[in-house]
């Protein structure tokens, strides 16, 4: 009973679900979620603290914050609406970090001079895939590529 009473309560801290908009407070967001892997300061003063569960988790929380310490929103930012916003050529690694947070895991490409940023996701029917987001050296998204992650296949088919 007890380990299922701890269980419960760390899917609630998991997402952030019991955080407020206008209410909870930095101090309620670390209490309930931890500290975050990155935060991202926005011009107004506001700021994104990242949540990233990857690889395992496959999704990222952002907690939206006033200048003054107070919950804006809470979302999970790897969806596919937000990788429409991706536009090779015209989007920034900048917009990128602010949206995403922080990768997976950088993978340098030397031959052509880019930086590709990986992200592990499940598509709205649950299946596993892999953002990868290539940028070249003055910070331009070049390329946004999503593929099906290979290594949750099952010998024989897909799971």
């Amino acid at each position: 009973m007890i380990l299922g009473a701890a269980l419960m309560a760390g899917c609630a801290s998991y997402n952030g679900s019991g955080l407020v908009a206008g209410q909870s407070t930095a101090t309620d967001v670390e209490r309930s979620m931890g500290r975050p892997a990155e935060k991202v300061p926005a011009a107004n003063g506001d700021s994104t603290w990242f949540y990233p569960h990857n690889p395992a988790g496959r999704d990222t929380y952002a907690v939206r914050m006033s200048a003054d310490g107070v919950v804006r929103s809470v979302e999970q930012r790897l969806t596919e609406g937000n990788m429409a916003k991706l536009v090779a050529g015209a989007t920034t690694t900048k917009e990128v970090r602010e949206l995403f947070g922080p990768p997976n895991r950088v993978i340098r490409m030397e031959r052509q001079q880019r930086e590709a940023w990986e992200y592990y996701y499940y598509n709205p029917i649950q299946i596993p895939f892999i953002l990868y987001v290539q940028a070249s050296a003055d910070g331009i998204v070049r390329e946004v590529v999503t593929v099906r992650d290979p290594s949750q296949d099952t010998p024989g088919g897909y799971n």
